[in-house]
C-alpha cells in the first residue's frame, strides 16, 4: 500500500513540476522515460536470473501449469477490449494494450507513451499512459485486498491470475496464505511469463 500511495505522489509531483517548469525542463524529461525503461528492462532481467531455482522448479511441473498465464493473459484481452465499449475516446487496441500492462504500472505507462507519441502526439499519448498507470495500480490493489475473496469464491488459482505480475513478488505471501504455498512456483511462473508478454504486447496493440 505505502509503494502505491508513493507512486501516485510522484506522479502527482510530476504535474506539479511540468505546470510550473521551464523549457529546459521539458526537453530532459522527454529523453529520461527511455533511459529509465532500459534501467527497468535490466532490472527484470537481473531478478530472473539471479532466482537459481528458476530451472529445477520448471523441470518439476507439469506442462498444464502454464495455461494458467495463457488464460489470465485472454481472459485480460477480453475484457479490456469491452471496456472500449465505454471508453469512447479510446479504440480497442489502445484498450488492450492499456490491459496488457498486466499490473506493470510502471512499465506499462512508459512504453504505452513511448510507443504512441508518435501517431496521436504527446499530450493524448500521456493521458493513455496515465490511464494505463491508475488501471495497473488498481488492479494490484485489488488483488492485494480481495486475494481471500477470490481463493475462496473462484479457487486457489484465481489470486494468482488477478495478480497479473505481481504474482511473483508483491502479492506472493498473500496468495500463499490464500491459496496455500504449493502454488508458490506456479505463481512464480505465472508472474515471469506475463513480464516477458508485457513489453511484446503492448508494442503490438499500439502499432495497429
Amino acid at each position: 500500500m505505502k509503494s502505491n500511495l508513493i507512486i501516485i505522489g510522484s506522479f502527482l509531483a510530476g504535474i506539479f513540476c511540468g505546470m510550473f517548469g521551464n523549457e529546459d525542463l521539458v526537453g530532459y524529461c522527454a529523453d529520461a522515460p527511455m533511459w529509465l525503461l532500459y534501467a527497468l528492462i535490466i532490472q527484470v532481467g537481473l531478478n530472473i536470473g539471479a532466482n537459481g531455482e528458476i530451472g529445477a522448479m520448471l523441470q518439476d511441473m507439469k506442462v498444464s501449469v502454464f495455461l494458467l498465464p495463457l488464460f489470465t493473459i485472454l481472459g485480460t484481452l477480453l475484457f479490456s477490449a469491452m471496456a472500449s465499449m465505454l471508453l469512447k475516446t479510446w479504440n480497442v487496441y489502445d484498450c488492450m494494450a492499456i490491459g496488457s500492462g498486466f499490473a506493470y504500472y510502471s512499465l506499462s505507462s512508459l512504453l504505452i507513451v513511448q510507443f504512441k507519441e508518435a501517431a496521436i502526439g504527446l499530450e493524448m499519448a500521456t493521458q493513455l499512459g496515465t490511464i494505463a498507470l491508475l488501471a495497473n495500480i488498481i488492479r494490484e490493489m485489488l488483488a492485494l485486498f480481495g486475494a481471500p475473496f477470490y481463493a475462496s469464491l473462484f479457487g486457489k488459482y484465481a489470486p494468482v491470475s488477478v495478480a497479473g505480475i505481481n504474482s511473483m513478488d508483491v502479492c506472493l505471501p498473500v496468495i500463499s496464505r490464500c491459496s496455500g504455498k504449493s502454488i508458490v512456483p506456479v505463481a512464480i511462473v505465472h508472474g515471469i511469463i506475463l513480464e516477458i508478454s508485457v513489453p511484446l504486447l503492448i508494442s503490438l496493440f499500439c502499432k495497429l
